[in-house]
Formats: structure tokens, sequence, C-alpha cells
């Protein structure tokens, strides 16, 4: 369990808290590049980090990310025209590029030197892996830029894509990193054919703490098959990578593929989580017919999302849609939808869960191990140490991946050539 103190410096993210000011210190992403589609397209709101923020392309392609409301009288800035590279408030017509430079100030006398003296609050932004990236912290601790394996792999073999989340990023991001309770929560069934990971439900766990964050594996004896050996990692601040070479049903899957999610503070009680897969090799592009199936098993396809938002349809207000009969036949929870289990335990926990109530067990040594490397953050930028997974380079090379390995086989020297990012 964490204290009450600790839980609180854990998950309140705003400006000047201590864990707002470790998310500061790494690049964030603040939206997918399709959210601006085009030049001059229209901005977008953003919220990200408890700050509310606007985003617009302007006319050269690259990306504003400044602040809502005009440093004039506090208009809203969404309502301003994109035009000529740069945002126009449309109360008074100051203008702003994407620096946040003030390039037109129509309202003053043409002689005047006041908008010279006025900017309005911009973050820096690059895109890649059809991501927006930003970065909000102190400009002389910027650090380089994310290069993670699945930004490389092309847009033929990558799936990206965005949920909203009513839970604070901790609840998100621990049932990520539990991997026991893939037995429990989503525990499916094809036919005859049971989800691989129900087979053993006590998963063993060894944690490994690296310059990024920690390499974890979770060991399960599946009988006759010898052990389903998973090897995870834990890319600080918010980063779960994980192996899906393997089918969930037992075999080579589909279209192997590594995946993982980043869980992006809105605010303290509000999440974004960018979902993210990339093909495993060149020989398996992954086609839309089939990303959209990805997404639709793990209850976010098209179908499932409101019209023209992040947010599932199932959520708290309907109960995730729960079948009561399903649950008694078929799953453990009665809820479709691999991610909309998770999100009906994290939500259902409230926006931020009391820590100091829980009692864990031997399961749960990747949870501990997360909450420590957090905790041990906020003390680094107190006294100005450097944080893990800052340097590219720590992680780059990285790759999760899931086999079986014999009775007395050895993981790693199975696993060795398959823990290197190939892209």
């Amino acid at each position: 369990m964490l204290k009450p103190e600790e839980n609180e410096r854990l998950v309140r993210i705003g400006p000047g808290t201590p864990a707002g000011e470790v998310f500061r210190r790494y690049w964030q992403p603040a939206a997918l590049s399709l959210e601006l589609p085009e030049p001059d397209c229209p901005p977008i709101r953003v919220r990200l980090l408890g700050e509310d923020l606007i985003a617009f392309r302007a006319t050269d392609g690259s990306v504003g990310l400044v602040d809502a409301f005009c440093p004039h009288r506090r208009a809203p800035m969404f309502f301003g025209r994109n035009e000529e590279c740069g945002l126009r408030c449309v109360y008074h017509g100051w203008k702003f590029d994407a620096a946040g430079t003030c390039v037109d100030m129509p309202s003053e006398p043409p002689d005047s030197l006041f908008k010279t003296k006025v900017t309005i609050k911009a973050y820096p932004t690059f895109e890649a892996g059809d991501v927006i990236w930003t970065y909000m912290g102190p400009p002389a601790e910027m650090p380089e830029r994310p290069d993670y394996e699945w930004m490389r792999a092309p847009r033929t073999h990558r799936i990206l894509s965005k949920t909203y989340e009513a839970a604070n990023y901790l609840q998100g991001l621990e049932g990520g990193l539990d991997t026991a309770h893939s037995s429990f929560a989503h525990n499916e069934r094809l036919g005859d054919r049971n989800w691989i990971r129900n087979r053993d439900g006590a998963p063993r766990l060894d944690v490994e703490r690296t310059d990024y964050g920690y390499t974890y594996v979770s060991t399960r004896n599946v009988g006759e098959d010898g052990q389903y050996i998973r090897v995870y990692h834990y890319v600080m601040p918010a980063q779960q990578m994980r192996g899906s070479v393997t089918s969930l049903m037992g075999g080579r899957a589909e279209v192997p593929k590594l995946d993982g999610h980043i869980w992006v503070p809105i605010d303290d009680e509000q999440t974004y989580v960018y979902n993210w897969a990339c093909s495993y090799s060149s020989d398996d592009p992954i086609t839309p017919e089939y990303a959209e199936h990805w997404e639709s098993m793990n209850g976010r396809g098209q179908d499932d999302l409101i019209s023209g938002t992040f947010r599932l349809k199932k959520s708290l207000a309907n109960d995730y849609m729960i079948d009561r009969e399903r649950q008694k036949t078929q799953t453990f929870t009665g809820i479709v939808g691999i991610n909309t289990q998770d999100f009906a335990l994290q939500e259902g926990m409230g926006p931020i869960t009391d820590r100091s109530l829980e009692h864990l067990g031997t399961t749960d040594k990747a949870i501990i191990v997360t909450r420590q490397l957090l905790l041990e953050a906020t003390d680094r930028v107190g006294t100005g140490e450097r944080l893990r997974a800052l340097e590219p380079a720590t992680y780059r090379n990285i790759r999760p991946y899931d086999d079986y390995v014999p009775e007395g086989g050895d993981w790693r020297t199975q696993f060795a050539p398959e823990l290197v990012a190939k892209w």
C-alpha cells in the first residue's frame, strides 16, 4: 500500500506538483496527427497536464500549441482564425505564430511597438509516429525527442488510436502493468479454446530495473506446452510495451505484433490513452480490415466510440453494458471488449483511488516497483538529478516478446534474438 501523502504525490499532475513536474520533463503526446488533418484547418482544444491549450496546424504544416486564452482580454483562442502561419483571436484581431510571438496587433496604432512586448504561452511540438508531441517543461532541460520502435514502423505495419478514460492516469498505468488480472478480467473463450493466460492465474514475476524504467517477465505453467513467458517493458513515465506474438488462444498470432499504451494525464481525474501496435516483422503488414478487427476486439472500434470523439459508448453511466448471463456462462466480467473491461474496473475505482486501503500480493511486484520509480522521479526532480528514460539510447532498441519455452528451457537464450528492435 501507499501512504496517503505518497498517493497524493503521484496522482496530482498540475503545474508545480511533484508528479506534474516529472511529466513535464518528458515529451508528451498532445494529439493524433489526424486531428489536425491539413494546413489552416480548424484548431482543436487540448487539455494536457491540467492546462487548457489550443493546437493548430499552420499554413506551412507546422503545429502550434498555445494557451487556450488570448493574453489581451482572455478571449477563447478556439474560435480564432487559423490563417497565414498564425492563429488570430477574433475578439480584437491579435495574431500569434506557432512560437507564441505576436505577429499582428491591428487594434493598436500602426507605429505601436506594443506587439513586440506581448506573447502567448506556447509549447514546442514535433510530429513522429502520427503523433503530435509536446514538451511542457523548463526549456533548458528539454530532452532529446522520443524514439520508440513503434514510431519507426511504417504506417502499413502500425496501428494507432486514442481513447478517453475517466480516471487518474495511475489507475490506467497500473492496470496495464498488472499481468495477473488478464487471467481473470480478460478470460475470454473462443469455442472450446481457453484464453492462454487462463491456464495459470498466479504468474511468477521477475522485475529488473533499467535506465528507462524496468523490464519484467511473467512466467505461467501451461502443462504439456511447458511455460508461457511474456517479457514486458515499462518506459517512464507512463508507457507499457508487451509482446503479442503468441495468439491469445495459443499458437502463433494471426498478425504477430508488439503493442502497448501511453497514459497521458488530461488532469488529475481524466486520461487519454494512446494505443499502439506494430507488426513483428516486415512480412506482416496490417491491413485496414485487420486494424479495425484489432480495435474492435479491444472495445475501441469505430462502432464502439461516440461519433466524433474518443469516448466509448460503454461507460460507468450504463454499467459498460454488462451482460450478466454472459458473465455466468462465458467470462468473468460479462463485458465485451478487452480495454472496455479494463475501463470498467479502473474507472469504477473512482476518479482517484485511495491506495492506502490496498493489500498487495506477490503478483503485484511490477506495480510496487512502478510506484517506487515514480516516487524516485519526484525526488530526483526536486534535487536536480537526471531522470530515467530521457535518453532515447536507453530504450530505442528494446522490444517485448512472448512465447512458449519448454520445461527446463532458458527463456533468456531462446528470446535473445527477439528482444532487439528490428524497425
